[in-house]
């Protein structure tokens, strides 16, 4: 099984372009097998070992999610208290006179009405806010202010910004830095001796830490980001801590000798709260930090996770003593995920199948090159189009550029591109005639922008 699951990994390795890879599995409650494959920096530079370091990117969330619990367990924390009765050096913003209730179960099971989805990161150059700053939207932050704005406990809203309110509150409670606080309540006691939420990294474990890479393998610029929001993104770690997180999850949902947790609330951790979707495994749920199943699926738990240049998935079978981590340093990687975890299902004979592998339908290069030029979105008001690898970089009258992202089709066959740092979208509405007009959408408004001539310009 080693050496299919080894020989089948290096071979999605290279059919994506990933750069470096490496895994972890658990069997029989214990960690059975791991492996490493390609370089931490591309081109060829140090191979990857299994004390590579890779960014957990969102897979930080559960595990910090643990480290509040153990305080609920020592009745530090009540889940159902306003998080505002312990926030001291932040408080969650009122609506005009309405202040809304928002409760530590409402943080980890994203159902808060939070917003502020995810973080880009900064460079390793630029200049860091504190997490107050972050969350109050002021400079250095590049992201708005997490605030609510829809009504807390009614549904699933994905918001990296209400983990970083988990950060910010657990430090007020504790009065500790959150990596120490991390180290002391799960890191140390779990034996995730290469695991480390410090932003940034320390010097002494460079060498140890994997760069990232785009879709094409290209470096980020300085090798990684840099996330000050550490619950949120922070963590540097292996597959193998990530699976003896999954290890400890499993004693203590089972009740076993040394668990971190009580068991009546480590089995409230893993039952579902909202209805939710969460990646490889048919994670359909959100329990109290993880992703669960539920409704028929094999009880399962996990997390995805994707920083810029890195995508990783953790899935753990919640009573089998099963499961696998798998980290890339890549963009691409995220492709590369879904047929590694097919790969280990069938390999280990897991029970229960995953959901339909989804493939890429990128744009055609020649449709994006046909984008390229100005177009008006009205009267002295215009923005220029160029590709920029499976999507589109716009750069509009007085503003900086910004890239938007392929997203998708939409059932007219519409191709969209949406910003990665504000609430619009770029439509082209036929590829087979590129380049005529793109239709600007931004607060529900679709304005159609034709193309430039250029003696209009």
């Amino acid at each position: 099984m080693i050496e299919e699951l080894k020989g089948r990994f290096e071979q999605l390795r290279v059919q994506w372009g990933v750069p470096g890879m490496s895994w972890a599995l658990v069997n029989g409650g214990e960690i059975a097998q791991t492996g490493a494959l390609g370089f931490q920096t591309a081109p060829a530079s140090r191979p990857v070992s299994n004390q590579t370091r890779f960014q957990a990117c969102s897979i930080s969330k559960p595990i910090a999610a643990l480290a509040m619990l153990r305080l609920v367990d020592r009745g530090l924390l009540d889940l159902d208290a306003d998080v505002n009765d312990s926030l001291t050096s932040w408080r969650l913003p009122a609506n005009a006179e309405w202040q809304p209730i928002v409760t530590l179960r409402h943080l980890v099971s994203h159902s808060a009405g939070l917003t502020t989805s995810g973080f880009p990161g900064y460079k390793r150059s630029a200049q860091l806010p504190s997490a107050v700053e972050i969350l109050t939207g002021v400079f250095p932050a590049n992201t708005f202010a997490v605030r609510v704005d829809t009504i807390p406990g009614v549904q699933f809203r994905y918001s990296g910004g209400g983990t970083l309110a988990l950060q910010q509150l657990l430090e007020d409670v504790t009065r500790t830095p959150f990596p120490a606080l991390m180290q002391e309540l799960v890191l140390d006691p779990l034996g995730m001796t290469d695991s480390d939420y410090t932003q940034p990294p320390p010097e002494r474990v460079h060498d140890l830490l994997a760069s990232g890479h785009d879709e094409f393998g290209g470096p980020v610029d300085g090798g990684w980001h840099v996330y000050p929001e550490m619950a949120t993104a922070g963590l540097w770690t292996t597959p193998t801590d990530l699976c003896r997180y999954a290890l400890a999850v499993q004693t203590a949902f089972a009740g076993g000798r040394g668990a971190l947790l009580s068991q009546p609330l480590a089995r409230e951790m893993l039952t579902p709260q909202v209805t939710a979707s969460g990646g490889i495994g048919g994670l359909n749920a959100v329990g109290l930090g993880p992703f669960v199943t539920q409704d028929g699926v094999p009880p399962r738990f996990g997390h995805s996770g994707g920083n810029e240049g890195f995508r990783c998935h953790l899935l753990a079978y919640r009573e089998d003593g099963i499961g696998a981590a798998v980290m890339t340093n890549s963009d691409a990687g995220g492709w590369l995920l879904q047929h590694a975890f097919a790969a280990i299902v069938e390999a280990c004979a897991w029970p229960g199948d995953l959901e339909e592998i989804v493939e890429p339908d990128w744009p055609a290069t020649a449709t994006l090159v046909a984008c390229a030029g100005a177009y008006r979105v009205r009267e002295e008001f215009d923005f220029t189009i160029t590709p920029a690898g499976h999507g589109l970089e716009a750069a509009f009258a007085g503003q900086a550029p910004i890239v938007f992202a392929y997203t998708g089709r939409t059932d007219a066959g519409a191709i969209e591109f949406a910003s990665t740092v504000t609430a619009t979208v770029l439509r082209l509405e036929s590829e087979e005639q590129p380049g005529q007009a793109i239709t600007f959408v931004q607060n529900d408004q679709a304005i159609v922008c034709p193309r430039v001539q250029i003696g209009d310009l």
